[in-house]
């Protein structure tokens, strides 16, 4: 895909935006002499985990491990560490995000990338099926190995993105030293020295939508939206969505529109709004317990704010604080 690239300055930060791995990508650094390097970098990592987890692309690591039939397959570092953070967030959900559902999102019609399945596709609603589940994974880190059960395949899209993030981000202020902010497809992740008052995150009602209804400063850690009024299509009569309960291999019930949690970084936080979705009711109390700071969107618009979550405004961002 061409990038479409768009670079602007404000008197804080410094921003480039394009186009990668299915999603809008954004990078703001702090220091105008810092920009051309994090852009470098930002392309970098995005290549290196496109071409490691992609489940679109034939010549992937991780089509290469689902066409072995179960036999252990020599994996890169950057695959390696992918789903290495999928299997603990599926531990820490008590798997409500889990990697196996790729059949469950291909029978659903996701086969291919977004922009193809956005047009609609043919065909019913599967019986619901559980996924294979992610303790039937095997990764040896040691060795550099994985393999997963003939016929599973891995979906990596709740963590790799959010980890791409996160890595990203560390990178920059690691080798270059100024404060940034990466966002892929809204996984936002920060690190180093942020911006007087920190960066400044609109926040809208409906994922993907143009306009927001409230801005939030995050300094640090990572923030997340997660929700199933933007990545949507028809499956022959049905409107379907990316979200997945892997108990059903369905749709979870339809509790929330939009989820937006803050936490230690990116992956925490995509983790906690994707776990959301499918926990339903019970999210609230979910994320009590781990302390997150979240703002929960029901299907009818109304709004729950947990965890210290601020009275967000448009006007006069407040700060939101990931918990460590």
């Amino acid at each position: 895909m061409t990038p479409v690239v768009v670079a602007r300055s404000t008197d804080d930060v410094h921003i480039y935006r394009t186009v990668g791995i299915g999603c809008r990508v954004e990078i703001m650094v702090t220091d105008a002499g810092s920009l051309l390097g994090a852009i470098e970098i930002l392309h970098e990592e995005i290549d290196r985990i496109d071409r490691a987890a992609s489940r679109f692309r034939s010549d992937s690591e991780i089509s290469c491990v689902q066409r072995a039939n179960g036999r252990p397959v020599k994996v890169s570092v950057c695959l390696s560490d992918a789903v290495s953070a999928a299997l603990r967030v599926a531990d820490i959900t008590d798997g409500a995000v889990d990697p196996t559902v790729g059949n469950a999102l291909i029978a659903l019609g996701y086969d291919r990338d977004f922009a193809e399945v956005a047009l609609g596709v043919a065909g019913s609603l599967p019986p619901p099926t559980p996924v294979p589940g992610w303790r039937s994974i095997e990764l040896d880190q040691s060795a550099g190995t994985l393999s997963v059960p003939r016929g599973t395949c891995l979906d990596l899209g709740a963590t790799a993105k959010a980890l791409t993030a996160d890595r990203i981000a560390g990178l920059v202020f690691e080798t270059i030293g100024c404060g940034v902010l990466v966002s892929l497809g809204g996984d936002i992740s920060v690190a180093g020295p942020p911006p007087p008052g920190g960066f400044v995150v609109g926040l809208a009602d409906v994922s993907g939508a143009a306009e927001t209804s409230e801005t939030v400063a995050i300094e640090s850690g990572g923030l997340a939206t997660s929700g199933i009024a933007s990545r949507y299509w028809q499956l022959g009569d049905h409107q379907v969505h990316h979200i997945v309960d892997p108990t059903t291999g369905l749709q979870p019930e339809p509790i929330w529109r939009t989820v937006t949690v803050a936490a230690a970084s990116c992956v925490d936080a995509n983790a906690a709004t994707t776990a959301s979705l499918v926990k339903g009711a019970a999210a609230i109390e979910w994320l009590a317990g781990f302390d997150l700071p979240a703002r929960l969107v029901t299907s009818d618009g109304r709004i729950v704010r947990v965890g210290g979550w601020p009275e967000g405004d448009a006007e006069s961002p407040e700060p939101v604080k990931s918990t460590p």
